[in-house]
């Protein structure tokens, strides 16, 4: 007999709750455990191809043959997969400082947002690959004009994001704060700034990954060290494999950074992310 006040049939409350939390755990473990299924299920597929078809190493190696060169040049890919990560780390570094100034100060302002943005928009228009002879010339081949095409490359999704959670203020909440007397400044550090965070963060997830590939770019052009010259090198003596093993630590480099900023944006903008937070 159902305790009154509860439909017949119906489940307590307790219940009730505990059915909802064994599905979210069971979605979250789901969800957790997907990106290593499909990139298993990828390899798998790829290797069956490469064995079905005989596909020559040369052409499209086996990720068994990239496993191999992994292990076989470990060393090397060590060394200059350290030189590579540095190198990206500098130029976004800068990226970041240069970025998040210029973001502040295009979204604050109108007059500069419209002065600044269409040279800004012009500028990233041009391949970075362009400006790597000329920063050869200016400081020769090395680690310099890697750590600047990584700058170059990645600071500007920084700027847009900035500005744009700055010019995204509500007029009716600056007029607000202005008439309860806060400053210009108040307005831009205590409420400004704090609503761009999600913004700034999720600049930094696309930066970092940017910044590799201007980093890479640069050292298949100008330079003796790192995972693109590797690259080239393996190349041009057709080591396959050892270019696809160059090609995997950097996706791998990449990835790690990538979630590296997603979970610092997870513990700083949570408040913005109520929704996942909870589903997660």
């Amino acid at each position: 007999m159902s305790p009154p006040g509860r439909p017949k049939g119906e489940l307590p409350r307790s219940a009730q709750r505990g059915g909802i939390s064994a599905r979210s755990a069971t979605e979250a473990r789901v969800l957790r455990a997907a990106p290593w299924l499909v990139a298993g299920g990828l390899l798998v597929v790829w290797q069956a191809v490469c064995s079905l078809f005989n596909v020559s190493e040369f052409i499209f190696p086996a990720p068994i043959a990239i496993a191999r060169s992994l292990i076989q040049y470990a060393g090397p890919i060590a060394v200059h997969a350290w030189q590579t990560f540095w190198t990206t780390m500098a130029g976004f570094a800068i990226g970041v400082a240069v970025g998040l100034s210029l973001g502040v100060l295009v979204g604050s302002s109108r007059t500069i947002y419209s002065a600044l943005y269409p040279l800004l928009v012009a500028f990233n228009s041009v391949p970075k690959s362009a400006f790597v002879p000329i920063l050869v010339v200016w400081f020769g081949i090395g680690t310099v004009p890697a750590i600047l095409t990584a700058f170059l490359i990645c600071f500007f999704p920084i700027v847009v994001n900035v500005a744009t959670g700055l010019a995204t203020l509500e007029p009716e909440l600056e007029d607000v704060l202005r008439a309860l007397g806060a400053t210009r400044y108040d307005v831009l550090t205590k409420v400004g700034l704090p609503r761009s965070l999600p913004y700034f963060f999720a600049s930094l997830k696309v930066a970092i990954t940017l910044a590799f590939v201007g980093t890479v770019v640069s050292e298949t052009v100008a330079s003796n060290d790192g995972i693109g010259y590797l690259m080239m090198a393996a190349g041009s003596s057709m080591r396959m494999p050892l270019v696809f093993a160059g090609l995997f630590v950097i996706g791998v480099m990449a990835m790690v950074m990538y979630e590296f900023f997603a979970v610092l944006e997870r513990r700083m903008t949570g408040w913005a992310h109520r929704g996942m937070t909870a589903a997660a």
